[in-house]
Formats: C-alpha cells, sequence, structure tokens
C-alpha cells in the first residue's frame, strides 16, 4: 500500500452528552489527565508517521486551532519566571509550520459529510482516518498496527480496526463479518450499521480507526442522507467495498469511547495509572475513595 501521510479528525461534533461542561469548550478539548482528548488522538497518528494533520471544525471549535499554535504571551512568562521544563513541554507538542490544516463543516451532516469536507486537502492519496473521542492504550498505538498490517495487503485495501463486543451492546456499534485471514488482517465480508446481536455477522465492532482510499470522496459526495437524516461513512464504505477489498485488523491494546461519560472517566483512570510521576498517590486515592486498605 502507497504510504498513509495524512490524517482526518471529523471535530466539528457538538458534545451534547457532556452537557453544560461542552457549552463553551469542545469535548475535544477535555483533559484526559493533563493532555486534551484531540492532543492524544495526534499523538497516535504523529507515532505513526502521519505527516499532515487535518481537521474539520465546526462552530466555537477555534480553540482546537488554537491549542496546536503558539502562545506566545504565555511562553514569555515562562522564559521570565525560568518555567524551562513547562516551556520545554509546551514546545514538544507544537506541529511542525504548514502540516497541521482546518476546514469548516457549515452544517451538521454527519460523519460521512465531514470526511467529504476534507476531500481537497486530502487529494488522490489513501488516508487515515482518527475519531477523536476513541483512545487505545498501547505503546506502539492502533494507527501504527494498522500500517504495519498495511504492508501485507493490496495497494487498493481500505483497513478498519475492529475489536471484540459484548453480546448486549452490539446493537450499538457497526459490526463486521469475518473472511479469511491476510497477515495480521482478515478479509470483511460485510458490514452492518447497529444490528441486532442475534443478526449481526460477527462479535467484531469498528473501533473508530480506518485508513482509505480517495475513492470513498465520490461515494460520500453522492451518498443519500441514512440514519438520522445524515450522511453516513458506513453506507458508502459498503458501497466501496463492491470494488475495492476491506480488511479488519484486531489491534493490540485497549479502547475508551471517550465519547460517553463512563468511557471518558475511565480513560483519565487508565491514563494516570500508567503515569509513574502520579500513579503510586492516585492508586492509593482510589483505595481510599473505594474504601479499601
Amino acid at each position: 500500500m502507497t504510504r498513509i501521510r495524512k490524517a482526518i479528525f471529523p471535530v466539528a461534533g457538538l458534545g451534547t452528552r457532556f452537557l453544560p461542561a461542552t457549552k463553551a469548550m469542545p469535548k475535544e478539548m477535555l483533559p484526559v489527565v493533563d493532555r486534551p482528548l484531540i492532543q492524544h488522538v495526534v499523538d497516535e497518528a504523529r507515532q505513526a508517521g502521519i505527516e499532515h494533520f487535518i481537521f474539520v471544525t465546526g462552530r466555537h471549535k477555534a480553540v482546537i486551532e488554537d491549542h496546536f499554535d503558539r502562545q506566545f504571551e504565555l511562553e514569555l512568562t515562562l522564559v521570565e519566571r525560568g518555567k524551562k521544563a513547562d516551556l520545554a513541554l509546551l514546545s514538544q507538542d507544537l506541529p511542525e509550520p504548514g502540516t497541521f490544516s482546518f476546514t469548516r463543516q457549515q452544517s451538521p451532516l454527519g460523519l460521512g459529510h465531514a470526511i467529504w469536507c476534507a476531500r481537497e486537502l486530502v487529494g488522490n492519496e489513501p488516508f487515515a482516518l482518527l475519531l477523536p473521542d476513541v483512545l487505545v492504550q498501547h505503546p506502539r498505538g492502533c494507527l501504527a498496527q494498522m500500517i504495519d498490517a498495511a504492508k501485507d495487503l493490496d495497494d487498493n485495501a481500505n483497513i478498519l480496526a475492529v475489536e471484540e463486543v459484548p453480546a448486549d451492546r452490539i446493537h450499538m456499534y457497526g459490526v463486521v463479518g469475518v473472511g479469511a485471514a491476510k497477515g495480521k488482517a482478515f478479509k470483511i465480508t460485510k458490514m452492518v450499521e447497529k444490528p441486532k446481536a442475534a443478526e449481526a455477522p460477527s462479535n467484531l465492532s469498528i473501533t473508530g480507526r480506518y485508513i482509505l482510499q480517495p475513492q470513498i470522496f465520490d461515494l460520500l459526495e453522492k451518498q443519500v442522507a441514512g440514519t438520522g437524516g445524515e450522511i453516513q461513512l458506513t453506507d458508502a464504505m459498503v458501497a466501496l467495498a463492491r470494488t475495492q477489498p476491506f480488511y479488519g485488523l484486531k489491534f493490540e491494546g485497549r479502547s475508551f469511547d471517550c465519547g460517553s461519560k463512563i468511557g471518558f472517566l475511565s480513560a483519565n483512570v487508565a491514563y494516570a495509572l500508567e503515569r509513574p510521576d502520579i500513579a503510586p498517590a492516585f492508586r492509593s486515592e482510589l483505595r481510599r475513595l473505594l474504601g479499601e486498605k
């Protein structure tokens, strides 16, 4: 497969499940320990070798662009106060000039429409898509694992990250059918959006990480509105699967659905417990809160 250089981050959502916290602050800026949710996802993409980061934004999302820009007043204050460690922390997250692009989705017409809004920035090459409310905790990162798996696949392959879900939650996700293995991946035989457990082709759900071919844009442009009156990405992927292969990868690591309150809180606990600077004290505090000795 052609090297994956670009990644799309759809960040135009309203974040209504976190109101009132997201009334004036994008959900993507909610902190997981001490880094915004979107920063964790960008870190994963950067680790995988992504060179161009494309954000599809909406109203009141300018703070995301500001986060990835320099803050001269803050930097000057840190210099004057000799806060070298804090200054270095800010500097390490600054993108190289010209590597971050932002485009606007003017109307909330769904994930498929948001991706289509980035078509001119992506161009005619395969790209990664990372949903910013999904975190995957693993030293290698989910996208890096997918790019590794892509080396054994066809040049026109599309790849979806998948994971097992309990039967009582299958109806909440897009679910795939499992075909023959190829390297670390497997051929996807079917994609079904939110099926009943008894009708699901497997217990493997699509988990917020994709590598897609640029032909998806042509299909999204013509895609009629589906569930909820929105342009659905799954509908376009089903259409694309008629002419191009789709593969699934059961990635290593644990995912957190930070679009839900429980997933977000769980991510904060899990990421805090892997931090050597705070984990011992945090673990003790958790035991105290749970009434354990």
